[in-house]
């Protein structure tokens, strides 16, 4: 999911199924189990204001996966499992249990008598069109990809749904089910072929999650309250109505919430913002380790030299992108930018997680971590580039964070003080720049990711498979054939070595420069309970377990 965490470097992050797989054992754990309610009866507590700088692309699970969208997603839709916080095992939330049923099919059956909020009945049928509706509409901000190894659905049964898949051996799809890519939507409500504007959604009140939306005022005011049909894992809410407030900048959010006008902040506070309200009174500020990465996207088709570019030229492509991993000072803008609330990353999987390996660090720079600007030189002279090179960069603030412009501000500095670059550097609203980028409009650009599920597969997959999310135009034929063993391998230690080859294959051609790790801080007023005081990798956000005094 697109999105960026700060972690303690101190804490590691939690190893994912490559420490933990989803073994037959698991699996009967899971079958015949009834859904647990983590949350309590509704309290009588004041309604919850959260607010957010983050922005919605938009209400249809198909078409957007993205944190701003997810944030609402993620109350007014549910899954068939789910991650409880603090686990990176998944458990029933609509469905019951789930259970292998043939090397290349998993069978799942739901909790008898679920229905949407609109009264519709949530059957089996629902689920399969779901899943479908997905793959038909692939649409290229929304998480089609994840469906990478599914081959079929079926519905036999009202409460039973059969996936088959095209690999066997995958112990990963449950985790899969348990993502945006595994919301279930109402089939008598959403068109299969095409997605759903966002007042039509309103309008039809398909919520299945634990609450759904009252009134939408999209990307200003969203008020929600909670949903009596629910009933996943996450239980009756403990606070009955929620109002989501957007900001367009962060110093306002930061004031209401020091002033108490309101109760939680969830993305995205600067660093200083947050040490200054770590000491005031009455204000929480909750940290920890996490999953989210940062990091530069190259378009292969618009980059300099890029394919569809006048000179097009894929070797003196590749001196570019690696002259500039050659270039960016890591451990400058953790220091400068985020105060040592970031730490350097080398690769698109996170340091902590199974599999995981450096493999920038050892490549490229110094070969420990830092810039050398000789080295981007001698690069792009064996190439032939003229330099200065021209690159047009393009980051955004209101997705990611204010600090955004510092951090790219620096990412140019760095740059053009090689001598070797030029840097144009360009922002635009979050809204219009998922758009963008999938046009290839963007030749570099800023991205971040925080994981659908703690597996290394989780930061491969969507950014190197054929239909990447990423949509970069970046194919290699050996890095997918990776990634597809490593999806299937039982062996764990095989499976790492497979994981580390394709981080290894991919860093030799940079279609991203991995920058940054770390998670999103809370900040909730004292009189709010429900949100840990540390989080750790796998938590989650949600309202279900939030309650005011």
């Amino acid at each position: 999911m697109a999105l960026h965490h700060r972690s303690s470097p101190d804490r590691p992050l939690r190893s994912g199924l490559g420490a933990l797989s989803l073994g037959t054992a698991f699996l009967l754990a899971l079958t015949g189990c009834t859904s647990s309610k983590d949350g309590s009866a509704t309290s009588s507590a004041a309604a919850l204001t959260v607010g957010t700088t983050d922005q919605v692309t938009g209400l249809d699970p198909a078409g957007s996966w993205d944190a701003g969208s997810g944030t609402i997603e993620n109350e007014v839709y549910a899954t068939l499992l789910s991650q409880p916080n603090g686990s990176a095992k998944v458990s029933p939330d609509l469905a019951t249990g789930i259970r292998l049923t043939g090397p290349k099919e998993y069978t799942v059956t739901l909790q008898k008598g679920l229905r949407f909020a609109n009264g519709h009945e949530l059957t089996s049928s629902d689920v399969k069109f779901s899943f479908d509706r997905d793959l038909r509409i692939a649409d290229e901000n929304g998480p089609s990809s994840l469906l990478y190894n599914l081959a079929s659905v079926a519905a036999p049964g009202p409460t039973t749904v059969v996936f088959t898949l095209k690999s066997a051996d995958d112990t990963l799809f449950p985790q899969v089910l348990s993502t945006a890519a595994g919301l279930v939507v109402d089939e008598q409500v959403f068109p299969a072929g095409k997605l759903l504007d966002d007042q039509a959604i309103v309008a039809a009140k398909p919520w299945n999650g634990p609450y759904g939306i009252t009134s939408y005022d999209r990307n200003s005011l969203v008020s929600f309250t909670a949903n009596p049909r629910y009933q996943g894992r996450l239980g009756t809410p403990r606070t009955k109505n929620v109002r989501l407030k957007y900001y367009t900048d962060a110093s306002n959010l930061k004031l209401d919430v020091q002033q108490g006008t309101i109760d939680a902040v969830y993305r995205t506070l600067t660093t200083a913002d947050l040490g200054d309200l770590a000491k005031q009174k009455g204000v929480e500020v909750h940290t920890g380790s996490g999953n989210g990465i940062r990091y530069i996207v190259f378009d292969f088709a618009t980059q300099p030299y890029g394919t569809k570019t006048k000179n097009a030229d894929s070797k003196k492509a590749l001196a570019v992108r690696q002259a500039v991993a050659d270039s960016v000072d890591r451990a400058q803008l953790t220091q400068q930018v985020y105060k040592n609330t970031y730490q350097p990353l080398y690769s698109s999987v996170p340091d902590g997680l199974t599999g995981a390996s450096p493999s920038f660090r050892s490549r490229y720079g110094d070969k420990k971590g830092g810039p050398d600007k000789a080295a981007a030189a001698a690069r792009l002279k064996a190439a032939k580039v003229s330099t200065p090179v021209t690159l047009d960069l393009q980051y955004n603030s209101d997705h990611y964070g204010s600090s955004s412009a510092d951090e790219y501000a620096l990412i140019k500095s760095q740059l053009e003080a090689t001598g070797l670059f030029r840097v144009n550097l360009q922002s635009t609203e979050w809204t219009q720049y998922g758009k963008d980028r999938v046009k290839h409009l963007y030749p570099l650009y800023q991205l971040g990711w925080y994981a659908d599920y703690l597996d290394a597969d989780n930061y491969l997959s969507p950014f190197y498979s054929a239909n990447s999310w990423v949509a970069n135009s970046y194919d290699d034929p050996a890095v997918r054939k990776l990634i597809q063993r490593e999806e299937t391998e039982t062996d764990a230690t095989k499976r790492t070595g497979l994981l580390r080859q394709a981080q290894d294959r991919a860093a030799a051609q940079v279609p991203l420069l991995p920058l940054l790790q770390g998670s999103t801080a809370i900040v909730t007023r004292s009189d709010v309970s429900g949100v840990p005081a540390e989080l750790d990798a796998t938590y989650q956000f949600r309202w279900a377990g939030l309650a005011k005094k």
